[in-house]
């Protein structure tokens, strides 16, 4: 891969880039074709799209005027609705190929509502046939609870290799069921809204990890000669803790600054992300509260340490 971004071991062999840029959210939504292409030129070939953001064909778009070659770019798409026949699930994930003419490194189940939940199962089993027969290449789910991981894991031939889920300090309690199935089936954490910790947080609570999150970020500064600040240090907690992560942005100054972020050679110590895991997990915010809420109940915490999130 180029640009010498450190990469994940997944658990079907292949690699993923520690860091990529997301076209599902914002500005970088709305300006998708102009989002990715500032991406791509800082180096950033790590590209999260979905059929559900309307940005697949933006994203060949992007490669393709910028001229970069297609195995220079790691590429992940999801299925945005598996109703109807098993048929009509392989034509959806042919969609995908169609409109971007490539077939995406990673794809994943966008959740497990895409269709009745009854269609988890028979969806997986469409994509590892389409694995097997080399339409699919690695495979996983996003926004799964418990629940969902027990009808795939007990039936699956290819385990996910992915779970792609909000992922940050302020979940850690509520996520322990699922990152203990992480661990015991090597299914890599990819978080979305990583720098929740730090740039969402309710503006008139005091943040519990401000203080930590600067300690470190005068820490690492000082220790990479360069800017190193608290956004910086929730990145690279989640690659600390063995994940991925994936943000997002529509300005280019701050897209530039992630490019910057996913090669800096500095790291958090075991003993900074014991911190930040200790003083996270006494709190609960989910700010994309429209995933993983249904039948899956918040951690047993004081009231005043759950927070609300966003409306869906």
């Amino acid at each position: 891969m180029a640009g010498h971004i450190d990469t994940v071991k997944l658990n079907d062999g292949s690699s993923i880039p520690w860091l990529g840029f997301g076209n599902g959210s914002g500005n970088a939504k709305k300006a998708a074709l102009i989002s990715t292409k500032a991406a791509l030129e800082n180096s950033l070939y790590h590209i999260d799209t979905a059929q559900l953001y309307g940005t697949e064909e933006a994203t060949m778009e992007a490669i393709k005027e910028l001229g970069i070659p297609r195995e220079q770019c790691y590429i992940t798409s999801k299925i945005a609705t598996a109703h109807g026949s098993d048929a009509e699930i392989r034509a959806g994930i042919e969609e995908t190929h169609q409109r971007m003419g490539t077939i995406p490194d990673l794809f994943l189940i966008h959740n497990p509502f895409i269709g009745h939940e009854d269609r988890i199962v028979p969806t997986w089993k469409v994509m590892e046939a389409m694995k097997d027969e080399g339409k699919l290449k690695s495979i996983g789910v996003s926004n799964f609870r418990p629940q969902d991981f027990e009808k795939i894991l007990a039936e699956c031939k290819h385990k996910p290799s992915v779970h792609q889920i909000e992922f940050h300090p302020l979940v850690l309690k509520h996520l322990e069921p699922v990152l203990a199935i992480h661990k015991e089936h090597n299914i890599i954490t990819e978080a979305y809204g990583p720098l929740t910790a730090s740039l969402r947080f309710p503006k008139e609570r005091k943040n519990p990890l401000e203080a930590t999150l600067q300690k470190i970020s005068e820490r690492l500064t000082k220790e990479a000669g360069e800017e190193v600040n608290d956004h910086a240090v929730t990145l690279l907690w989640v690659k600390a803790k063995g994940g991925v992560a994936v943000t997002s942005s529509g300005n280019p100054e701050n897209i530039k600054g992630l490019a910057r972020i996913s090669r800096l050679k500095v790291a958090l110590t075991p003993e900074e992300v014991a911190e930040i895991d200790s003083i996270g997990s006494q709190y609960h915010f989910r700010y994309y509260n429209e995933h993983m809420s249904k039948n899956f109940p918040v951690p047993d915490l004081p009231k005043d340490h759950i927070l609300p999130g966003r409306n869906p």
